[in-house]
C-alpha cells in the first residue's frame, strides 16, 4: 500500500483532485429545483392540476434576481385558476428554499408531458444570468377513466399495510385470555371445594 501512495503520479492525482474539489465548492450559488404536479377530480367532472415548484440554493453564496418561468402549460389545454406560472424574488440565500405554487384546470382529456421550469438568477461575480432547470413532472393522465373505488378498499389497504402487526397482537391477546380465564373443569372443582 505504501508503494501505491508513495508513487509521485498518484500523489499528483490526489492533489489535483483535492484542488478541483475545493474550486468546485467555491463561493457560488448552486440551484436545485423540484417540480411536482398532482391531479384532483372535482365533483363537476373537471380535473384540477396543483403544481408546486421548490427552489433550493445548495451553494455557498446568495443568488440574486431569482426568477421562475414555467411555460409548459399551453393555454388551449389549461386554464389558470389561482397563482401565476411565473414569479420572481430579490434573493435566495445560501441554504435557502423558495416555493411557488399555482392551480390550473384541464380542458381536454389525454396524456400530458410537462417540461421543466426555467430558473434564472444572477451571481455577483459573473456578468451573464445563470440558468437552472427544475425536474420534469411525470406524465399526467388527465381526465382518464378511473375505476370506481370499492367501499371496502380502505379496509383492504389497512389490512395489507398492518396485517402482520394485527395478527401478532391478536395471538398475544388470545394467549392472555386463555391464561387469565379459568377452564370449566377447574371452576367446577373450585365450587365443590367451597361446599
Amino acid at each position: 500500500m505504501e508503494t501505491v501512495i508513495g508513487n509521485p503520479l498518484i500523489k499528483a492525482l490526489i492533489i489535483l483532485f483535492l484542488l478541483s474539489a475545493t474550486t468546485a465548492a467555491g463561493d457560488a450559488p448552486f440551484i436545485i429545483s423540484h417540480k411536482k404536479a398532482s391531479l384532483t377530480r372535482l365533483k363537476s367532472g373537471a380535473e384540477r392540476v396543483s403544481v408546486s415548484i421548490d427552489i433550493y440554493n445548495q451553494g455557498f453564496a446568495t443568488a440574486y434576481d431569482v426568477s421562475l418561468v414555467d411555460d409548459s402549460w399551453p393555454k388551449d389545454l389549461f386554464d389558470i385558476i389561482s397563482g401565476n406560472t411565473s414569479n420572481s424574488w430579490e434573493r435566495l440565500d445560501a441554504g435557502g428554499i423558495l416555493s411557488h405554487s399555482f392551480e390550473i384546470d384541464a380542458k381536454r382529456q389525454g396524456m400530458f408531458h410537462g417540461a421543466p421550469a426555467v430558473i434564472t438568477y444572477r451571481v455577483p461575480t459573473k456578468v451573464s444570468l445563470q440558468e437552472a432547470y427544475s425536474t420534469p413532472i411525470l406524465p399526467l393522465d388527465i381526465l382518464a377513466e378511473r375505476p370506481t373505488e370499492n367501499k371496502l378498499d380502505w379496509l383492504q389497504r389497512l389490512l395489507s399495510k398492518y396485517g402482520s402487526q394485527l395478527s401478532v397482537v391478536s395471538i398475544v391477546l388470545l394467549f392472555i385470555y386463555l391464561v387469565a380465564t379459568p377452564s370449566k373443569a377447574s371452576a367446577a372443582k373450585a365450587s365443590k371445594k367451597k361446599r
